[in-house]
């Protein structure tokens, strides 16, 4: 069950569900309409409809209704949820009747403060009576649902890729079938939304032109900030790609990917670029130390000086940027194939049922 639809979250969801069904489970995804369900059911997978928002507000009460009719006719053995939207109203209404693996994903309360804050760590206190497994996806993100008091019994999962997909390609060629010019090029790929960062990216982009003045940036994604950081941004050097599915070109065409977020759990981006042969700069968020290792540069969150620094280091020595590349692609094939992932899920899972047998 999940909500959202896009984006890496749904992109888990997917590799979960087609590696379950390969094992000859019989699995259904239960989330809005969208991305999400259209490929599921490409893959031939059951697909029932959850009409849900992307934040709690008036109409959770009518999303748990729909929810609990639609698990009453499915009884299913397992119930997992996927981040915090599907956890809350998948929590309510299961309640830990059957076994339940919640995956936050990146935590609630990670990306609001105050008084909305301050009830996301509370509800996740309350709720880890009816988590039966939290699955985190990072150690990170498991310290920081520590911290703030969730109790239940746990496991670090970390996000997998597909190195068959996301594999190194030939960089001209990348930029020849993108339309985009053989210069030193960062790469950014991320819904533009404040939690992802990049108006941190084109704060720090101008130090970045000052060093390498024929340096472009492609911003790949589309989101609610794009319309007013694109108005604030008079840099034609700055291209915005708008929503695009194939990142794989524009992983090819970087000379490095940044990752500006001030939040994460542990993002697919530094994964799939670093899959890709692709140095990675970014912020040392959730799950990002952990993930990039030596690939690249790991940089004190908020610090634009220091990743402007980082990033014209890697557009000026594309070579040496190679070499991290390389050794981000020998890190994803030793740790972070979603293989491995899909294992670790479908092992919790078994667990589980054998204990509530």
């Amino acid at each position: 069950m999940s909500q959202p639809v896009t984006g890496g979250v749904a992109a888990v969801v997917l590799d979960l569900v087609r590696a379950q069904r390969d094992l000859g489970w019989s699995v259904a995804v239960v989330c809005p309409p969208g991305p999400l369900a259209d490929r599921a059911r490409g893959l031939g997978v059951e697909v029932r409809d959850w009409p849900a928002r992307r934040h709690p507000g008036l109409g959770t009460p009518g999303e748990a209704a729909r929810l609990r009719r639609v698990l009453r006719d499915l009884r299913a053995d397992a119930v997992h949820l996927h981040s915090s939207k599907a956890g809350l109203v998948g929590r309510l209404v299961v309640r830990g009747r059957r076994p339940t693996l919640f995956q936050p994903h990146m935590w609630s309360f990670q990306s609001v403060s105050g008084v909305v804050g301050r009830a996301a760590r509370v509800w996740e206190r309350l709720a880890s009576r009816w988590t039966h497994r939290l699955v985190c996806v990072s150690d990170d993100e498991l310290v920081a649902g520590r911290a703030a008091g969730v109790r239940c019994p746990a496991e670090v999962v970390c996000n997998g890729v597909d190195v068959d997909r996301f594999r190194p390609d030939d960089r001209l060629a990348a930029r020849w079938r993108l339309g985009l010019p053989d210069v030193p090029t960062a790469v950014c790929v991320g819904r533009l939304v404040p939690y992802k960062g990049q108006d941190q990216l084109l704060a720090a982009w101008p130090a970045v032109r000052a060093r390498v003045p024929d340096a472009r940036l492609v911003l790949v994604g589309d989101g609610p900030m794009a319309r007013r950081w694109r108005e604030a941004c008079d840099d034609e050097s700055v291209r915005w790609w708008g929503e695009d599915d194939g990142v794989t070109d524009f992983y090819a065409a970087a000379d490095v990917v940044v990752l500006p977020s001030r939040e994460e759990g542990m993002a697919l981006v530094p994964l799939e670029a670093m899959a890709c042969g692709r140095s990675v700069v970014a912020f040392d968020v959730n799950g990002v130390r952990q993930s990039v290792g030596e690939a690249g540069a790991v940089l004190p969150v908020g610090d634009v000086g220091a990743l402007a620094e980082a990033v014209a280091v890697r557009l000026a020595d594309p070579a040496a940027a190679d070499l991290e590349g390389a050794c981000g692609r020998r890190r994803v094939e030793l740790l972070f194939d979603r293989r491995q992932m899909a294992d670790q899920v479908a092992a919790l899972v078994d667990e589980l049922l054998v204990g509530a047998r």
